[in-house]
């Protein structure tokens, strides 16, 4: 069985509000617990991701089509991703052109957003042309915040992984990733899974 490299980024999500002092008459034992919930998001607590109009020149047609109709119908990629039965972030990736869609994603896609088939199967017709829809370094603030990780935890993460597995590399291609939301007594956390296969260097 191949080796399979994972990490999982955490971090706090914290809102632009004060933040309540805990009293300190709190049981001691209280306050030491550490309890942390796993939980999907929900529809009700946040409006839905719509697509920013000045990345259209740099997506394929199917993105606004699709972006468009998600909007009509008010649905997020987690009950989009439940109809079609991927995961979440797939179905995003999807939406801006980064990932293929089969014929059965299509088809479901069709049903659940109103959208022809014959329109959605002209428009994801061919394979994606990936990594167009953004400059590096990103601009946008939790896009940068991501790649600010790697220029912090790179290195560490390619030690690390090196010496788990050797010299090699983990793959983006034989690779899942998801995104779960975490609370605990401290407040909210964003936890990020990336899955990929170990790549061994060939040796000759």
């Amino acid at each position: 069985m191949s080796p399979i490299a994972r990490l999982a980024l955490s971090t706090r999500v914290t809102p632009r509000a004060l933040v309540p002092v805990i009293s300190s008459f709190a049981k001691p034992a209280l306050l030491s617990q550490t309890q942390r919930h796993f939980h999907p998001t929900t529809m009700a607590s946040n409006p839905i991701a719509t697509l920013d109009a000045s990345l259209i020149p740099r997506l394929p047609p199917s993105s606004p089509t699709l972006f468009e109709a998600k909007k009509q119908k008010n649905l997020s990629f987690e009950a989009i991703a439940k109809e079609v039965g991927r995961d979440e972030v797939a179905i995003a990736a999807l939406f801006y052109g980064q990932a293929q869609a089969s014929p059965e994603d299509i088809q479901k896609l069709s049903q659940l957003l109103g959208i022809p088939a014959e329109k959605l199967e002209s428009q994801l017709a061919g394979f994606p042309d990936r990594g167009r829809t953004m400059d590096m370094p990103p601009k946008e603030p939790l896009i940068y915040r991501l790649y600010e990780i790697v220029q912090n935890y790179g290195y560490a993460y390619k030690a690390v992984l090196n010496e788990k597995f050797g010299d090699g590399i983990m793959s983006a291609i034989s690779f899942s990733t998801k995104v779960e939301k975490e609370t605990d007594e401290k407040g909210e956390w964003a936890v990020i899974t990336l899955r990929g296969k170990w790549l061994p260097y060939s040796r000759f």
